[in-house]
């Protein structure tokens, strides 16, 4: 890639677009590098066994140097989650708001990296420098509090990052986004704008938040016997109003799920939520109170197999379960890809009998402004040139368009993929190259150890299964002493199968010996043959391919 000038500013991402979540945005000079946000997803559903998926850092890494600092807009796991993997390859200082940093630290303190990082608290007023990068800050409301945008002065002009973010008329803690300041920024021109783009398809206003506390009070008003909530463990404000709703109907409250204690007690702890001191009662104790004076918070509202109300659900959770005449509030949308859980979970909450209240405004607000907001965003700020961030393409797409409606010309806003690069050089922009981009898939300890090989595997042992073939061979003859012995898992049953097994045997002994008349004796040329006769064989048989693990041992 051609060197670029001292004044050239690139731009790029290498997480959350053309995707939800993952969120990892790059500004860079010849000098130094600034990253903002480094997040997680959930892994797609033929990512088997994966548990999470973080950006690919290589480039960052191979630019380590020139990294001065990572901004954190606010603390969901799509912004916070990739934190403690980068910081083992990256040493930069951590800046954040109060609740982020309280979540970060417990983040890093799971995973042993608390007393190596260096974590700096701002607030929605701060101006900071990091490098040669004077930042500013601006306050933008969102479904978790403290949650921020950002304002990057840079040689070609300012480059302004919304954050995740709405305009809430009535915000719960009172807290709105900042006009004001944004309206200031929009006079001193923007150069280039990234903006959230998760609900740019959506016509008209989000809900406020407040209108999801009357809804929520109401049902604790409404319901007769016990009310189990669920919501995204990181929504403060929710969880604060179904708090106010138990205290008001006087009944005492069961937290269930340690995502959400956690977030819970760090929120309590910095002053963010506040509880009657006698509200919560161990989740224990649920079982032999009146029904009519408990409640339960806990996780599950994207229909996640291992969480509190799905295990509640199918009477596997320790401690509690949903009963005939519980009501339950899915106080969440299911997030794009988890529908399917979400719709099966209800399903079986209403065969237990239950009241399922679910997919209605006054239980749940987005945190993320609709079309509207979106582009009174784009009017406050009138950016020359615009980058639509944060969502699917079809989202980035949408927004373009709204950008598009409020002035900005569509030769200056740009759908990228992740790993392109926008280079501003005399305020002018222009397409720049790629860098190194893609899917770090963490399962378990592993780290990037899960790769397309592996994949493919899973998928064909979980579409096919598997049939190991066992021989074991004479060093001196060259003949069979024992087997082969043929194990199937995952593809037939074996003992309403004898005939094919058998004639599968047969074929294996019948190629092995031939190749050993012939005086084959190479050990990859041997499980070659064993696999591709058996494979043609058994796909003949029963049009299935599953995978086939040739072992040959020798004595």
């Amino acid at each position: 890639m051609a060197k670029q000038s001292l004044d050239t500013i690139r731009v790029f991402a290498l997480g959350g677009l053309g995707e939800l979540g993952k969120n990892m945005y790059v500004v860079e000079t010849e000098e130094e590098i600034l990253i903002i946000d480094a997040g997680w997803m959930f892994p797609e559903d033929d990512m088997l066994g994966v548990d999470v998926v973080i950006p690919d850092i290589s480039y960052l890494v191979q630019n380590k140097e020139k990294v001065r600092g990572i901004i954190i807009t606010h603390g969901h796991e799509d912004h916070i989650g990739a934190l403690a993997y980068i910081l083992r390859k990256i040493h930069a200082p951590v800046y954040g708001t109060k609740l982020t940093i309280g979540l970060v630290e417990d983040h890093l303190k799971e995973k042993g990296l608390r007393k190596k990082a260096d974590l700096r608290q701002i607030h929605g007023e701060s101006r900071i420098t990091v490098g040669q990068f004077p930042v500013h800050f601006f306050r933008v409301t969102h479904s978790i509090p403290d949650s921020v945008g950002i304002s990057i002065e840079t040689p070609q002009g300012l480059i302004v990052h919304t954050g995740d973010f709405k305009f809430d008329q009535s915000p719960v803690d009172g807290r709105y986004t900042d006009i004001d300041k944004l309206t200031r920024i929009g006079k001193r021109g923007v150069l280039c704008l990234l903006s959230d783009s998760t609900n740019a398809e959506i016509p008209g206003t989000s809900p406020s938040e407040t209108t999801t506390g009357s809804g929520i009070a109401e049902m604790f008003q409404e319901a007769h016997g016990r009310i189990i909530v669920t919501t995204f463990a990181s929504n403060v404000h929710r969880i604060q109003q179904v708090i106010n709703a138990a205290e008001s109907e006087q009944r005492k409250i069961a937290v269930v799920g340690h995502s959400i204690s956690k977030v819970m007690e760090i929120s309590q702890k910095l002053g963010y939520l506040h509880c009657p001191d006698d509200i919560f009662v161990d989740p224990s104790e649920v079982e032999n109170m009146d029904p009519e004076r408990t409640a339960v918070l806990c996780t599950g509202s994207q229909g996640e197999p291992m969480s509190a109300l799905t295990q509640m659900a199918k009477g596997s959770h320790h401690e509690l379960a949903v009963e005939k005449g519980d009501t339950v509030v899915i106080a969440a949308n299911p997030k794009a890809g988890n529908e399917k859980s979400v719709s099966r979970l209800i399903d079986f909450l209403y065969q237990l009998g239950a009241e399922v209240i679910y997919g209605r405004d006054n239980v749940h607000a987005s945190g993320h402004g609709y079309q509207e907001e979106l582009m009174l965003m784009l009017n406050l700020l009138r950016p020359a040139h615009f980058i639509p961030v944060h969502g699917e393409f079809r989202m980035q797409q949408a927004h373009g368009e709204l950008a598009e409606a409020a002035g900005v010309s569509p030769d200056n806003t740009f759908l990228l993929d992740k790993g392109e690069v926008v280079e501003f050089t005399n305020k002018k922009a222009k397409r720049s190259g790629k860098v190194p981009s893609g899917n770090v898939l963490i399962d378990g300890l592993g780290v990037g150890d899960v790769g397309n090989i592996v994949l493919r595997d899973r998928r064909l042992l979980s579409e096919d299964g598997i049939l190991v073939v066992v021989v074991t061979l004479n060093k001196k003859s060259t003949g069979i002493v024992s087997g082969p012995d043929i194990i199937s898992r995952g593809f037939v049953y074996v003992r309403e199968s004898e005939e094919l097994m058998e004639e599968a045997n047969t074929k294996v002994k019948t190629t092995l010996e031939k190749a050993l008349s012939e005086n084959v004796k190479e050990w990859s040329t041997l499980k070659s043959n064993i696999r591709d006769v058996l494979s043609r064989f058994l796909y003949e048989k029963t049009k299935r391919r599953p995978m086939i693990l040739p072992i040959i041992m020798e004595v």
